[in-house]
């Protein structure tokens, strides 16, 4: 009984520490866009804007929470809670300390891309559903970028893999023990993070949306609550992804003097600061640039990734994993 108790503690605790961490990404990412943009920001609802995603989650409360008369209710409905359950249950394997995880699967990472291919659906199912010419050409580009991207994302892991002999984040990450995994897989590091941009729809990225041509895209039809559960999913999978670098290329826990979870928790807030340091700098690409940068240029240099990779543990190590993992 007690062994439960401290499951389903872990389970809530991680679950509220990840939205509350995403609901105030809402407000970080305004701050720091108005620092680098220089200007103010939010600054007006409590000290130094603090309570604004309180304020903005009363005011999306009282909203209209309206269905269009010409969607297809039932998918129209459920399409914003499968981006929500995806992302979240996304960062069930993700080890915040060593031995603390939701789930310490031993095919974590696979699970992973399992779970980020789920929220494609979400976005399909939502612009097709809308019965809208503007939403459904925003899940087109959304299903043919996400897609895209998840097999650079999967083939930029793969070296990682190799490396800790391991689909385990907890192998993985012990596997580093010696020397974290960006410096030999610098390589898959970059690839990684460009698709895990790609997967959130974050700009430079953010085609499926594109405001200046598709109204908002995929999402057009959506307002209220409903809207509020994609735009919290899009904060929750920028969480996720840069946990997992953290995780996969940059020790997880491990460092010296602090706490592991100190560690994990200031490794994974400064990626997302780095992601939002992106949205700040880079301008948005052209569809057909998009998918032709990752087809013609991420696919070739991932596949060499993998390639050289699995080239240099075989011939030092006789075909084992250089990592000290287990399978």
């Amino acid at each position: 009984m007690s062994e439960l108790l401290a499951n389903l503690v872990l389970v809530f605790g991680l679950l509220l520490a990840l939205l509350v961490l995403s609901g105030g990404l809402i407000w970080a990412e305004r701050r720091l866009l108005a620092l680098w943009q220089d200007r103010y920001g939010p600054n007006r609802v409590g000290p130094m804007g603090l309570l604004q995603p309180l304020a903005d989650i009363v005011k999306i409360f009282w909203k209209e929470d309206w269905i269009p008369p010409f969607a297809d209710k039932p998918v129209y409905v459920i399409a914003p809670a499968i981006v929500i359950v995806a992302t979240m249950a996304s960062f069930a394997v993700v080890p915040v300390m060593q031995g603390t995880a939701v789930a310490d699967l031993n095919i974590g990472l696979l699970f992973f891309l399992a779970m980020s291919s789920m929220a494609v659906y979400s976005i399909a199912l939502a612009g097709w559903s809308s019965n809208n010419k503007y939403a459904l050409l925003g899940a087109m580009r959304a299903v043919g970028q996400m897609v895209s991207y998840e097999v650079f994302m999967g083939l930029s892991l793969m070296g990682v893999v190799i490396m800790a002999g391991s689909f385990s984040l907890g192998d993985i990450v012990a596997a580093q023990k010696d020397i974290w995994f960006c410096v030999p897989q610098v390589l898959g590091l970059a690839i990684f993070v460009i698709a895990g941009l790609a997967e959130t729809r974050r700009i430079p990225f953010d085609l499926p949306e594109a405001e200046s041509e598709l109204v908002a895209g995929y999402h057009t039809e959506y307002s209220g609550m409903k809207f509020a559960m994609f735009y919290l999913g899009e904060y929750v999978g920028i969480t996720v992804i840069a946990a997992l670098v953290a995780t996969l290329f940059f020790g997880g826990w491990m460092g010296p003097w602090l706490p592991p979870i100190a560690w994990f928790i200031a490794k994974t807030l400064f990626f997302i600061g780095l992601f939002i340091l992106v949205r700040a700098a880079l301008p948005r690409p052209r569809y057909d640039q998009l998918m032709a940068f990752g087809w013609k240029l991420m696919l070739p240099l991932a596949l060499a990734n993998l390639l050289v990779t699995g080239a240099v543990v075989l011939a030092s190590s006789g075909g084992g994993a250089v990592g000290g993992g287990h399978g």
